[in-house]
């Protein structure tokens, strides 16, 4: 199988729209990154990370997110890959460098592939979950946001979990950072916008129902959560629910990489 068997059409924005805009269009299409052209050219990719990074750079904090541009936040955080590239091939690079698989036929798009197209086409479902997870990174419902935001972009994480005395309380992602920072900023004036934004709380935002595996459930099936709900990643526990990992799309490209 190649990427072009598996491949989808990728959701673009031109440069010059505002990021409150992408932020709309990626809520609209249930994705996490878009594409970015201007003069049918390829500018490069915005994601969600991208954007909950641009939106709290402490020098643009009085501009809200309908006033910085989308430009401001794309990065080149993608491989340019050729239609008959073998399935398995691709996989390994995009493991290999971090960024999804943009698919050039005579410097044309033709598609994409994403995590997501990697996971739902994968014909390995001989482990389990335990196999697929990441050491968990946590945070307390206390923490300020800004304190979560920092940990998540200085350890190139989309999630964390969030305890209240070694218990599961919720979840965090750059998605609940991004909204509620695009929030302040679209609704709270510039001399009161800092302040608040400081004062914002993990438990103010994060999820409270929250999606969980046993260290035991087939990768069948955690597959099929991950589809069916949408899901960036959720957390794993043990026979007694205590937390013990976190998967999520990308540690199982990362474990897929590894038995292809």
């Amino acid at each position: 199988m190649q990427v072009k068997d598996i491949m989808v059409e990728p959701i673009t924005i031109d440069k010059s729209e505002k990021l409150s805009y992408a932020l709309d269009m990626m809520e609209k299409h249930e994705t996490r990154r878009l594409l970015v052209m201007h003069n049918n050219k390829i500018q490069g990719i915005i994601t969600m990370r991208s954007i909950t990074r641009e939106l709290g750079t402490r020098k643009k904090s009085n501009l809200p997110a309908s006033a910085m541009h989308v430009i401001t936040a794309t990065t080149d955080n993608y491989n340019k890959v050729l239609p008959d590239m073998s399935i398995n091939d691709g996989i390994v690079l995009m493991n290999r460098n971090d960024g999804i698989l943009l698919v050039m036929e005579n410097d044309s798009v033709t598609g994409w592939v994403t995590p997501q197209e990697i996971i739902k086409h994968s014909t390995i479902n001989d482990f389990f979950a335990g196999e697929a997870m990441w050491s968990p990174i946590t945070i307390g419902p206390g923490e300020r946001v800004i304190h979560a935001r920092r940990i998540m972009l200085d350890n190139d994480i989309s999630r964390l979990l969030v305890l209240e005395n070694d218990s599961l309380v919720g979840i965090i992602t750059e998605n609940d950072i991004a909204r509620s920072l695009r929030a302040f900023r679209d609704i709270v004036t510039g001399s009161k916008q800092d302040n608040r934004i400081k004062n914002l709380l993990v438990e103010d935002i994060m999820t409270r129902a929250v999606t969980t595996v046993k260290s035991n459930t087939p990768i069948k099936e955690v597959v099929d959560l991950v589809i069916e709900k949408n899901l960036g990643g959720m957390p794993v526990v043990n026979l007694k629910n205590e937390v013990v990992g976190v998967i999520t799309r990308r540690s199982l490209v990362e474990t897929i990489s590894k038995k292809v």
